[in-house]
């Protein structure tokens, strides 16, 4: 009876007992869990804050793509033009066009700034001799530096270049001479050419110019008209080199600049740029006077 009481109470205390010694193991066990989960988790978490902290030095510090500055050119040295019927001296107009108004007449619809012009008309009667003509223009044209075109110098020589070779490629020209010039401005070439009209035997001369980034075009011509004796080129060339010398002074000048006359090979800076192409050049207006 009494092994009985004790078996009894041997399973009573049992499964009690079972179970009371696997809440403290499940008890027990719960922090070492919580304890490898927090563990784990900050061992996790390292790993992809390393590689935050990396990704931007690897970068350079900045996820942005970077901007490419912009193109800059040489900035034009002249501003402006000075005023075209007065670029001459009178004692130069008096001999290149004696009988011309020496207030000349200016280009209609000029931008002063930027491109001019003005002529001078001379015509000395003689009577039943004849007459000598002359006529005598001057073209200013300037270039702004641009990033899409170069700088103004670049542009210039362009302008210059095909001033040139217009004028040795004038219609109807004989005996045509293309002379380069020192001296004056960065540099210079004179053409000169016999031209046949129904008035008489033309003498032309053309001389184009650079300085910096301003072209002067000037155009001479004279002719003996009415059975009066055609002028000697040499003369005529001679006076119209010296008046694109006093032409290019004057654009230095309106500038507050000396002008520095330099060899005929000198060229601008070099540069890549797509030149312009202005319209309304003196010299091929020049032999229509006549």
């Amino acid at each position: 009876m009494q092994r009985a009481a004790q078996r009894y109470d041997r399973a009573q205390r049992g499964p009690r007992a079972t179970r009371l010694s696997r809440a403290l193991v499940c008890a027990a066990a719960v922090p070492a869990v919580l304890i490898t989960a927090a563990c784990s988790s900050d061992s996790g978490d390292a790993p992809g804050k390393a590689g935050a902290s990396a990704e931007p030095s690897a970068g350079g510090g900045s996820a942005q793509p970077s901007v490419k500055p912009s193109p800059t050119v040489q900035a034009s040295v002249f501003r402006k033009l000075p005023e075209p019927c007065k670029v001459l001296p009178k004692k130069t107009l008096g001999d290149l066009a004696p009988e011309a108004d020496t207030d000349g007449k200016k280009g209609s619809g000029d931008d002063t700034a930027n491109r001019s012009s003005c002529s001078w008309t001379s015509l000395d009667n003689n009577g039943v001799k004849g007459s000598q003509f002359r006529w005598l223009n001057v073209s200013l044209l300037r270039f702004d530096s641009d990033t899409s075109r170069g700088s103004g110098n670049d542009q210039a020589h362009a302008y210059y270049t095909r001033q040139v070779q217009d004028a040795k490629a004038a219609s109807g020209a004989k005996n045509t001479k293309t002379e380069a010039l020192g001296g004056t401005g960065d540099e210079a070439t004179a053409v000169r050419y016999d031209l046949k009209k129904k008035e008489g035997a033309f003498k032309q001369q053309t001389v184009v110019a650079r300085v910096e980034n301003v072209v002067v075009t000037l155009d001479y011509n004279g002719a003996g008209l009415a059975g009066d004796k055609t002028p000697d080129a040499d003369d005529l060339t001679a006076d119209a080199k010296k008046a694109a010398k006093e032409v290019v002074t004057a654009v230095a000048s309106a500038n507050g600049r000396a002008a520095q006359g330099s060899s005929p090979s000198a060229s601008p800076s070099k540069g890549t740029s797509k030149s312009p192409s202005p319209k309304g050049s003196a010299s091929s207006g020049a032999p229509k006077k006549g």
